[in-house]
């Protein structure tokens, strides 16, 4: 007799024996209160997404996804949870997400899209589980091309953002259409936006929620959770979309 892993009841993404505590999804660090008795916590950890860039003679380009980091650790007073990079605006680059933290488990923000490519899902070399990083982990963005896939997706420059875990957010062509942000954990990535002379990418989707459509010049928010947010052109402004802010959850 087989048995589908992707189709069967007994399995929970709750770590064995715990349960979701504690959710974390707004960007700030806040104090934590942690029952007596409860020496260790299991943590999932994500940091938050990167800006897009706004380009105004050229192709917008798409943040990157945050980074997404798992395990055990002391317990500690306080968690840190990533704000979302910021879009840059009018030949301006995005900011990189910032980092997410709780106890022994870290990770990093996503990489802030330059005027020519898309920023990198992940951007450092903390790898989920502490294993080695890899290309596909710390996906890097897109150069004129779709942004690549992978546990954290890249953003695309003039070309959609790449998907994984967490998707980075969609460049935009300059004279064409708006490109569609990465899908993630959360959802689809949101929608590009086209109109004569002027383009947007869409938001890549977060851990948690579904990446933000594009709007005339601004590209679209990402999800929360960590997507990058979508670049943005137009003949005389634009803006790039803003990273959605970090997630940590607290399992014991």
């Amino acid at each position: 007799m087989s048995v589908s892993i992707y189709n069967n009841p007994t399995f929970t993404d709750s770590p064995y024996g715990l349960k979701l505590q504690q959710t974390f999804s707004t960007a700030g660090t806040f104090s934590v209160t942690i029952p007596t008795g409860i020496n260790r916590v299991y943590a999932i950890v994500i940091g938050g997404g990167g800006g897009g860039a706004g380009i105004i003679t050229g192709s917008g380009s798409g943040g990157g996804a945050g980074s997404y980091s798992a395990g055990w650790t002391y317990i500690s007073n306080t968690v840190t949870v990533g704000a979302g990079g910021t879009g840059g605006a009018n030949g301006a680059v995005g900011t990189a997400g910032g980092d997410s933290l709780y106890g022994m488990v870290f990770a990093k923000g996503g990489g802030g899209a330059s005027l020519t490519s898309g920023g990198a899902g992940g951007s450092g070399t903390v790898a989920y589980t502490g294993a080695p990083a890899s290309s596909l982990y710390n996906c890097n963005g897109g150069a004129n091309t779709v942004g690549i896939s992978g546990v954290c997706g890249g953003g695309g420059s003039i070309q959609a953002g790449g998907s994984g875990l967490i998707g980075g957010g969609g460049g935009c062509n300059s004279t064409t259409s708006g490109s569609a942000g990465g899908s993630g954990n959360g959802g689809n990535g949101g929608n590009g936006f086209t109109t004569s002379g002027q383009a947007a990418g869409g938001g890549g989707a977060g851990f948690i929620s579904a990446g933000g459509n594009a709007s005339s010049s601004t590209g679209g928010a990402g999800g929360s959770g960590g997507g990058g947010g979508g670049g943005a052109y137009n003949a005389t402004t634009s803006t790039g979309g803003n990273g959605g802010s970090g997630v940590v959850y607290l399992y014991y």
